[in-house]
């Protein structure tokens, strides 16, 4: 996590230390829900190592994935942790995972505590919503062969971790579709 926020290039090296006592450690095991539907986010989570995968169930009571998290990304239900309102979506965890956490209550420590947290917090927000606006353009725009491949450029060694009917989900398609979407790209 703190290599993210150096990478941003806005706090000196005194601020950054401000997040060592700040961090937990979490494990989790192939399968396990870190986030239940109608549980309220108060947490950030930064991937050390494995996947996480968001998901709802639509109104039909299909199982839907909109999102899937990869080791050095943030996973959160981002709605619920700044409404504080429950959360629409599970998530769980794909393969064993470690992950960094930071509260809500933290976070809001670092915000106050100076101008270079906030601008921490706005460009880390703008990231997300830039990746949230592309998941949704992508979808308006490119095929489902095109959204393959464009997982499969971005994140090639964990596919092969991820459940077929998950990423036919998260793609929009069936699960026989991928297969031949899969055979064609490969």
């Amino acid at each position: 996590m703190k290599t993210v926020f150096q990478s941003i290039q806005v706090l000196p090296q005194n601020e950054l230390e401000q997040l060592d006592a700040l961090i937990t450690f979490r494990k989790l095991k192939k399968g396990e829900l870190l986030l239940k539907e109608n549980q309220v986010c108060n947490e950030i989570y930064f991937i050390k190592k494995g996947i996480l995968r968001s998901y709802f169930f639509n109104h039909q009571e299909d199982e839907i994935t909109n999102c899937f998290a990869f080791e050095n990304e943030f996973m959160a239900s981002f709605s619920s942790f700044i409404t504080q309102n429950a959360a629409e979506e599970n998530i769980q965890a794909l393969a064993d995972t470690e992950l960094q956490v930071i509260t809500r209550e933290s976070l809001d420590k670092l915000y106050q505590s100076g101008i270079h947290w906030q601008e921490i917090g706005r460009k880390l927000t703008e990231m997300e919503y830039v990746t949230l606006q592309k998941r949704m353009i992508s979808f308006q725009k490119l095929s489902a062969t095109q959204r393959y491949e464009e997982l499969y450029q971005n994140h090639q060694k964990y596919l092969q971790l991820i459940p077929l009917h998950y990423l036919a989900s998260y793609l929009g398609v069936t699960p026989r579709h991928l297969s031949r979407i899969r055979k064609a790209v490969l």
